[in-house]
């Protein structure tokens, strides 16, 4: 079986389609968006409703609240309502202002708006700066 570095977790893991995705995320996270190594979390554990469930990516601010949300799917899996739906459950817990959900293949982005509690889709993934304000 083959194998991946994740530098979050700081070892190898299995390299499967979704974590081939999640590692091209952390990339992205630490290169273009600039977020330090220290902010991120991966499958990041918590309970809702009871039940124990694990968010892919989670960053941080530096006050340590949790920013953004990131759920990462095999490039096989559509982007479909169940997976939307299941980062809004994820964040009902986590209450991140952004969330993002990606195959590899399509990247959706969205932001919440307090005023309306809905999300809004942005069109560019903004830096650490921004999501950490």
């Amino acid at each position: 079986m083959s194998q991946i570095f994740d530098p979050i977790r700081k070892k190898y893991v299995e390299r499967t389609p979704e974590e081939e995705v999640r590692q091209g995320v952390i990339s992205s996270l630490l290169g273009a968006m600039e977020v330090p190594a220290t902010h991120i979390a991966v499958e990041q554990g918590f309970k809702f409703n009871g039940l124990q469930y694990r968010a892919d990516i989670v960053v941080y601010r530096k006050d340590l609240t949790p920013a953004l949300l990131v759920e990462c799917k095999a490039p096989s899996v559509k982007l479909t309502d169940s997976v939307i739906d299941q980062v809004v459950r994820y964040n009902m817990v986590l209450g991140v202002d952004y969330i993002m959900i990606t195959n590899g293949r399509k990247t959706c982005l969205a932001r919440l708006d307090h005023s309306t509690g809905s999300f809004e889709f942005l069109t560019s993934i903004p830096k650490y700066s921004e999501i950490a304000a």
